[in-house]
């Protein structure tokens, strides 16, 4: 019987709804955060067996494209039009959430650079120390980011954010995932 430690997929949402894609997002780093916290745990007891290496190959491939894909998504295209929404208004509050997640996501990267060695490694099937308490530093920082993100940003953005503004959102990451500006 084979083991999966990998977590379930999600529906597709698609590039027409810019912040539902931005949420399924959210709940697909989750999904990768819990494969990665108990890919520490087998990597412990078994080392780089194949379900190691499985399990290794879709975090990496998930936080080397979907989660950059993600914070460019929002640093490029969702903060700015929030901003630009907020023309002529008192927006301290608003840069200063912006400010911060922007700081969170360098943070987070810094940690995944860190994490990316030892998980390039058990792809490979080479042994390899991967920290549980680093992967556990991670795990809870993307938790806290995407709970700041779900309770906060994306509930402002729907409320801000018009047709225009959204559909601009729409091409772009369509255009930064190779599909085009259509």
């Amino acid at each position: 019987m084979a083991v999966d430690i990998s977590g379930f997929s999600s529906p597709a949402v698609g590039l027409d709804t810019p912040l539902e894609l931005l949420s399924a997002c959210h709940d697909r780093m989750g999904r990768q955060c819990a494969t990665l916290t108990r890919l520490a745990a087998h990597v412990a007891q078994h080392g780089a067996d194949t379900v190691a290496q499985t399990a290794a190959a879709s975090v990496l491939r998930y936080f080397d494209t979907a989660a950059l894909l993600h914070h460019r998504d929002e640093e490029d295209d969702l903060f700015p039009a929030l901003i630009e929404s907020m023309a002529g208004s008192d927006a301290v509050c608003l840069h200063a959430m912006v400010d911060g997640l922007t700081q969170e996501h360098r943070q987070l990267e810094a940690l995944w650079h860190r994490l990316h060695e030892p998980l390039a490694a058990l792809n490979a099937g080479q042994s390899a120390n991967l920290d549980s308490s680093l992967v556990e530093r991670f795990c809870a920082m993307y938790a806290a980011h995407i709970q700041r993100e779900e309770d906060e940003l994306l509930p402002m953005a729907g409320r801000l954010l018009d047709d225009l503004a959204l559909s601009d959102m729409s091409r772009a990451m369509r255009a930064r995932r190779g599909g085009g500006a259509s």
